[in-house]
């Protein structure tokens, strides 16, 4: 990977365009020694835009190492070190680089822990979430997330520059499109298969993601309005990735906007874990709808998987607050929806998507 050249136009992507650093900004830059290349290819960016490449290299898929994870004392880990308080509240920039190093890592972690380790990094989401500062979340090609996909290391690194290294203004062109025609409307019904849900977007402006937040980006999003989800929705082609563990065939039942019955074929005790986790960890935050087209098949990494082209995804608990969205919980946990088989999309009854194809 040192000598691709793709490497440096994948670092120039993430400091440049997604990031847009500005000279003197401090830049936290978060990833896993196995990313090594590109964490130095990144520093070496920011460093030519004039700012600081703070470097935050762990032994774990958290923001804390696993190990620390599993031993410190309950009010250690439910709390912010001071140092870490003060980054969470003065970076102007965060790049995360996703690295792992063994499948499904922390899902060993005991629920009651996660959820404490949720309440630490909780201010920092919630600035993420409302866009105080720039960040970006990406991945570096490793042999365990090659495994996961299904892929060789060789098939994963194609596929993910692929997913990356497209013409993101052309892409952005295409998605502001459908959006507009979403921000027009009151109400999405999603249809396919084992659902069929009302999501209501009345006054609620979505925004794209052309490569500024996420990479890779290929989406456009909303926060729901909070009461107005009704129906079911049925993840029955995809399982519900979070944190290392793996819910098969989740199913969940909104009824004001609140999630009333919920049901997994998989670890269906990890997915009331979460459910519970506070008030808002049942209310919808997020509706997406993946436009990716460089990504068409499922890798096990919601990262891409939300982008494919033809899917939706829906994230339970915390919203947007800079798209509207009021929500408040520690979970933002996004499962996706494939439409490319039967699937419909209405906005206020009009059909404008049908297998996953725009009718617009």
């Amino acid at each position: 990977m040192s000598g691709d050249p793709r490497l440096e136009e994948y670092a120039r992507l993430l400091v440049r365009r997604c990031i847009d650093v500005q000279p003197g900004w401090q830049v936290v830059v978060k990833s896993r020694p196995a990313a090594r290349w590109l964490v130095q290819a990144v520093a070496r960016e920011i460093a030519r835009r004039g700012a600081y490449a703070l470097l935050r290299i762990g032994f774990g898929p958290f923001d804390v190492d696993l190990e620390w994870a599993e031993e410190a004392p309950p009010e250690l880990l439910g709390e912010a070190p001071p140092l870490d308080r003060i980054a969470y509240e003065t970076m102007d920039a965060w790049i995360s680089i996703g690295a792992d190093e063994a499948p499904r890592e922390g899902a060993d972690l005991a629920p009651e822990r996660n959820q404490l380790y949720s309440k630490m990094v909780r201010p920092f989401l919630a600035r993420r979430l409302s866009l105080q500062m720039r960040w970006v979340g990406c991945r570096y090609p490793t042999q365990a997330q090659a495994d996961e996909a299904g892929m060789t290391l060789e098939e994963f690194t194609e596929f993910l520059y692929g997913a990356c290294l497209l013409d993101w203004d052309a892409v952005a062109a295409r998605m502001e499109r459908y959006k507009e025609r979403f921000d027009a409307a009151s109400e999405v019904r999603i249809v396919g298969a084992g659902t069929d849900i009302r999501i209501g977007l009345e006054r609620r402006e979505g925004m794209v993601d052309d490569g500024h937040y996420n990479m890779p980006g290929g989406e456009f999003f909303f926060s729901p309005v909070e009461d107005a989800t009704e129906g079911t929705i049925e993840f029955s082609e995809f399982p519900a990735v979070r944190d290392g563990h793996e819910c098969e065939g989740v199913r969940l039942v909104f009824e004001g906007g609140r999630v009333v019955d919920a049901s997994a074929r998989t670890d269906e005790e990890y997915l009331f874990a979460q459910l519970d986790a506070d008030d808002g960890a049942r209310v919808l935050g997020e509706l997406g709808v993946g436009c990716n087209p460089g990504i068409q098949r499922y890798v096990k990494n919601t990262l891409f998987d939300e982008k494919i082209d033809g899917t939706v995804h829906l994230a339970v608990g915390a919203g947007f607050p800079l798209l509207g969205g009021c929500n408040e919980s520690i979970v933002h946990w996004d499962m996706v929806k494939d439409l490319r088989e039967g699937g419909r999309l209405y906005l206020d009854g009009e059909l404008v998507q049908e297998n996953g194809q725009w009718t617009l």
